[in-house]
């Protein structure tokens, strides 16, 4: 099977999609950008093709009878157990990155006993936190490896380090070291092995609850025989400079939202794209060509790195902005959406005693005024519009968005699709298949 590769690196998050040669979408990743753009690349392309490989599995889970009705439970399993396989490869290669570094006259007469500590330590890790981490029940914070290593590690760490005499600084200092270099290797293990072995676990934990788990082996094996070859890769984005590729693989992230926009919802004529680093206003023909588009200037105001300063400045999750917002009974005017001023707005907007719910109504309000300016430059808002990147996830910004929408250009469809930020990595995969199959 042909496969057609999109990435579209921003500047917090990389984003890949893969597409099959009839234009349809197989599998999509995401990964923090890091400062490592290669990587970036790499980890959400392979991201991309782990799910791809299971929407080719739940193809053939759903020819089968014998487990119809059981597909999203059974892929739900797989993919969790094929995280753990992913964990655990990567605790190995964390152990032994550790342990190679185990070296220098800090460290000399100490060698042995360090060695040691850590091994006890990542055995631990394998033989009794991977279970639980990715238990049925088992609530994660994060999938990020480093989170979920650095953490139980800490613990485990200190423990190990007091029993075994060893200064737990020298543990920590072996980790810090060695994570950045394994978070730099995505896992490159027989991706097809550990599907396997974590359908193998999904059949043990399926065994006895009415499902003749003898049938999970056909349809896995049908889909793993696939053979994913990929065949164009096409670079977009913030960061699209720094992509690993010729430059005739590169397209400029106005023309991949717009196109990307038009695959999603054909009727539209008018995208708005608020990502990490800019704010764009697209306006789209019925081909999903781009006719005209303006952006913000330099400057971040009223993106998703603002929000995320306004997120710091109030001690609180990124995410917990829009729901907190929702709460609000007023809208406090903000006066500016600048984030060199805005720490200071802040401040002396609770000292004056506004509520905080209050404040964050009003800068989301600001936010999108700021946004409507950018799209009434491009050439203001047609039926349908499209609103896409990772704001789009935030309630009380697509509330004001479309009281605003509503209020400037009457009652126009919004559309905002449940996977927008991957409008940019959507469009950059369909000029990939576009530069074989219309070639």
């Amino acid at each position: 099977m042909e496969c057609f590769v999109g990435i579209d690196l921003g500047s917090t998050t990389t984003k890949a999609v893969v597409m099959d040669d009839k234009g349809q979408v197989l599998g999509r990743g995401i990964t923090n950008s890091r400062s490592n753009y290669d990587t970036a690349a790499r980890v959400s392309k392979l991201e991309a093709f782990i799910d791809a490989r299971l929407s080719l599995i739940r193809r053939e889970l759903e020819k089968v009878p014998a487990v119809a009705g059981r597909v999203d439970e059974i892929l739900a399993g797989l993919t969790r157990n094929f995280r753990r396989e992913q964990f655990v490869e990567q605790l190995g290669d964390l152990e032994q990155t550790c342990v190679a570094n185990v070296e220098g006259p800090r460290f000399a007469g100490k060698e042995k006993a360090i060695i040691g500590a850590l091994t006890e330590v990542f055995r631990r890790l394998r033989e009794e936190e991977a279970d639980k981490l990715f238990a049925p029940t088992a609530q994660r914070k994060s999938d990020f490896f480093r989170d979920l290593a650095g953490s139980r590690f800490m613990q485990i760490g200190e423990e190990v380090a007091r029993d075994a005499g060893v200064p737990f600084d020298h543990l920590l200092h072996m980790y810090d070291k060695s994570i950045i270099e394994v978070e730099n290797r995505p896992p490159s293990g027989d991706m097809n092995r550990k599907f396997r072995t974590a359908m193998e676990r999904v059949r043990g934990e399926l065994s006895g609850a009415d499902l003749d788990t003898a049938a999970l082996g056909a349809p896995i094996d049908a889909a793993l025989d696939v053979d994913m070859v990929e065949r164009y890769v096409v670079g977009t984005g913030y960061g699209r400079v720094r992509l690993p590729f010729p430059k005739e693989h590169i397209r400029s992230e106005i023309l991949c939202h717009g196109l990307g926009a038009h695959l999603m919802y054909p009727k539209t004529r008018t995208v708005l794209d608020i990502g990490g680093q800019d704010t764009k206003g697209i306006q789209i023909d019925e081909k999903g060509i781009v006719v005209n588009f303006q952006m913000n200037d330099r400057c971040a105001a009223g993106t998703g790195r603002y929000l995320g300063y306004v997120a710091d400045e109030m001690n609180m999750g990124l995410h917990e902005l829009g729901p907190l917002a929702m709460k609000a009974t007023k809208s406090i005017r903000i006066n500016s959406t600048c984030t060199v001023f805005a720490g200071a707005e802040l401040r002396d907007r609770l000292a004056l005693g506004d509520k905080r719910e209050d404040i964050l109504a009003g800068l989301h309000r600001a936010i999108m005024l700021r946004a409507m300016s950018i799209i009434s430059r491009s050439g203001g808002i047609t039926d349908e519009f499209t609103f896409t990147g990772g704001v789009a996830k935030n309630e009380a910004a697509v509330k004001e968005l479309r009281q605003l929408v509503k209020e400037n250009y009457g009652e126009v469809k919004i559309n905002i699709d449940p996977d927008s930020i991957y409008t940019g990595a959507l469009g950059a995969s369909e000029f990939a298949r576009r530069a074989v199959v219309e070639a």
